[in-house]
């Protein structure tokens, strides 16, 4: 199927997801779904939670800190101790305490950034009854904590946003396991592997060789880590591998489920608060800057690979095909990392080291300005509406108006959580960008040299604080300084921005409602929508453009063109 079509087809599909699905979650978190409760009631008892207490803002936060600490216990655990465990066909060891640890908080925080290659180090009981649990776990959490906040926009006077438990035990068995289920099937059905036999053994008696072809639990796998923005792969070569990513329909069916939920829940969002076109306002910034972040690394990838070209060899295929899977080509490629790197999943099926400096540099733009277009599956929506606030409170100050948004006043609070929301993820990637540059045990692992080097530390970093989990390659990070350093990177651009997310949704649940006036500055709107992506943009400038300049756009020039 030409690639125009397959993107045709792809926008349809979402166009009727944002709609259907949006309106079904906003059913789920309302508690008006139940076909489950014969599981879900259970599951509250031996919780010791009432499905209809609530809780405040901080009784929802320590709840969210002390299950997410616990899920890392555990899955460090299991991990340092699976050569005891069963489900182990290929006898693999231990897990070293480094890597254990920052596996634990990679997957824990939504992440899935990898520093091993998962058929040659995890077990099947690491990767199905660990892994792939927090795929679900924490997408569920990102889910929880942005209804949470909405319920702060849609509530006045009220004293509690909901409860975490209840509204992540809803996320996991109304939504992400029945999508999963049935999208596993669908997997099988092309070819993605689901089996504990261990891995093949071929040996082709004509000359002898002999070959072991790992093998596993992999199409459960695949699609959580799809839908949930997780995007850790069963194997090293993530959506490039085969038993990954089989055919052209499982790719489609990928990016599909990477921006279903985030799309969705705009929808939701618009329906919880009352106005399904405020939903539409922030939908429509997502796409903006998603199209041009797309269109602006596509450009660069058709036009080729200048080194190629500086080297004299004649390239009969359009693009630069470095790094990229024959079966999908340049668009798809671009298509499926630049989907990946706009929201939190991280998984890729080309080698994103291998894009030009300008278009590796769109996939390190959209984790720049905050992964919002549209954003990891609860993380997207959650800080887009940060960049909101801030909207709002800039654009009053500029016509003289007290900042609203959705009927609500924005004060010094909102504004303080706002503005730490959105500096968080940037002061970490700065800083720790920096520690690794200066010291000997950071440079050690870097590879490449020069700009390109410089890209590969900026990369990751920047990758692991917006827990998104992609990477460039020529950075050997599994060592006891990037373990740990990039553990506390994802710590902080998890916990680091739900913190404020909570505290500014209590703060909003808090207020009682303004009426609409004349003076009140309309938020569904195309002026609105322009302001807001203007803001994205230019903190996301402001914050990252001397970086990028001794990076992708250092390289560049090197190379002497940018497209």
């Amino acid at each position: 199927m030409p690639f125009i079509v397959e993107l045709a087809v792809l926008i349809v599909v979402l166009a009727a997801t944002w709609r259907y699905l949006g309106s079904y979650m906003a059913a789920v978190y309302e508690g008006r779904v139940h076909f489950l409760g014969w599981i879900e009631r259970p599951i509250y008892r031996a919780l010791s939670v009432s499905e209809g207490s609530e809780q405040s803002w901080r009784r929802y936060l320590l709840s969210l800190l002390v299950f997410s600490a616990v899920s890392i216990a555990v899955t460090f655990a299991i991990l340092v101790t699976q050569g005891y465990l069963p489900l182990n066909p290929q006898h693999l060891g231990d897990v070293t305490p480094a890597l254990a640890f920052n596996t634990a908080v990679s997957f824990v925080t939504n992440t899935d950034w990898q520093n091993y290659a998962g058929e040659t180090t995890m077990s099947y009981l690491s990767q199905m009854g660990v892994l792939a649990v927090q795929n679900f776990v924490s997408a569920s959490v990102g889910i929880a904590v942005a209804i949470a906040m909405v319920r702060g926009f849609s509530r006045k006077n009220a004293a509690s946003i909901g409860n975490f438990w209840v509204d992540t035990v809803r996320g996991i068995l109304y939504i992400l396991l029945p999508i999963s289920l049935v999208m596993a099937v669908i997997f099988v059905w092309q070819g993605a592997p689901q089996t504990f036999l261990g891995p093949a053994s071929v040996h082709d008696l004509l000359n002898g060789a002999k070959q072991v072809i790992p093998r596993g639990p992999v199409a459960s796998q695949e699609v959580i880590k799809q839908l949930g923005t997780n995007g850790g792969g069963f194997f090293n070569a993530n959506g490039a591998h085969p038993y990954e990513n089989p055919t052209g329909l499982t790719n489609i069916l990928s990016i599909y489920l990477i921006l279903s939920i985030p799309v969705a829940l705009t929808y939701t969002f618009g329906k919880m608060v009352g106005s399904i076109r405020e939903g539409v306002a922030i939908l429509i910034a997502m796409v903006i800057l998603f199209a041009g972040t797309f269109a602006f690394s596509l450009a660069a990838e058709h036009a080729g690979n200048p080194a190629v070209a500086a080297g004299g060899i004649t390239v009969v295929h359009h693009g630069n095909m470095v790094g990229k899977e024959a079966r999908f080509g340049t668009g798809n490629s671009v298509l499926y990392n630049i989907t990946s790197t706009q929201t939190s999943t991280g998984s890729v099926n080309s080698s994103a080291d291998s894009y030009t400096a300008i278009g590796g540099m769109g996939m390190l733009a959209g984790m720049m300005y905050g992964e919002v277009s549209p954003g990891g599956v609860g993380s997207g929506l959650y800080t887009v509406l940060i960049f909101a606030v801030l909207t709002v409170f800039i654009s009053g100050l500029m016509v003289g108006r007290t900042p609203e948004y959705l009927r609500k006043k924005i004060q010094r609070t909102e504004i303080l959580w706002a503005s730490i929301g959105a500096l968080v993820m940037p002061i970490t990637v700065l800083i720790l960008t920096a520690l690794t540059v200066a010291l000997p045990a950071g440079r050690a692992a870097v590879l490449n040299s020069g700009p390109h080097g410089f890209s590969e530390i900026l990369y990751a970093f920047t990758s692991q604080s917006n827990n998104n989990g992609s990477a460039f390659a020529g950075l050997s990070s599994n060592t006891d300084f990037f373990n740990i350093t990039g553990a506390v990177a994802m710590l902080l651009g998890r916990f680091g921005v739900m913190i404020p997310v909570l505290a500014l949704g209590g703060s909003l649940a808090a207020k009682d409602e303004v009426p609409v006036t004349a003076g009140t500055f309309r938020t569904a709107t195309p002026m609105f929508t322009g302001l807001l992506v203007g803001v994205i943009l230019l903190v996301g400038a402001l914050n990252f453009f001397p970086a990028v300049s001794l990076g992708p756009i250092a390289e560049a020039l090197v190379h002497g063109r940018f497209f």
